[in-house]
């Protein structure tokens, strides 16, 4: 199974947003910037998350991006669930609708192995997704450069 682009940003952006520190201020372009995406497509992600309940977004003076308390303990089969969608793996009721469709098995056994991929993701959650070493290389970051910051000698 492939996971959408939008998923793959989403999921970058709350990883990043479980490391940033108590005085980062994170904001979508610069989010945007460290994960060297595009700032439209980092913006539906950060307002679909929102939605979720996950990313919290104040605008403005002293705004940011923050990531919620359900957002660091969201289970990432669940996160995934929640951006891809229920749909079929496979076009049957496509145009024209697939000859096989009333007869086929394929359907049913592509469901069963797309439940079999969350139910591996179910109990991994955010914040064990950015344990060391992930986190620290997300927290060395830089915007604008896709580059971490060097650390020196």
């Amino acid at each position: 199974m492939r996971l959408t682009a939008f998923t793959d940003i989403s999921l970058r952006i709350v990883m990043r947003l479980a490391v940033a520190g108590d005085g980062e201020s994170l904001t979508t372009r610069s989010v945007a910037e460290m994960l060297a995406v595009p700032y439209t497509h980092a913006a539906k992600a950060v307002a679909r998350l929102g939605e979720l309940g996950l990313v919290e977004t104040r605008r403005g003076r002293g705004g940011g991006l923050w990531l919620t308390g359900e957002g660091r303990r969201a289970s990432v089969g669940g996160i995934v669930r929640a951006l891809e969608g229920e749909g079929d793996l496979v076009g049957c009721e496509d145009d024209p609708p697939c000859p096989l469709r009333v007869a086929c098995r394929l359907r049913g056994a592509l469901r069963a192995a797309r439940e079999a991929f969350y139910a591996a993701l179910d109990p991994v959650t955010v914040d064990s997704l950015v344990a060391s070493p992930t986190g620290p290389a997300l927290t060395l970051l830089l915007p604008g450069t896709s580059q971490v910051k060097d650390l020196g000698p």
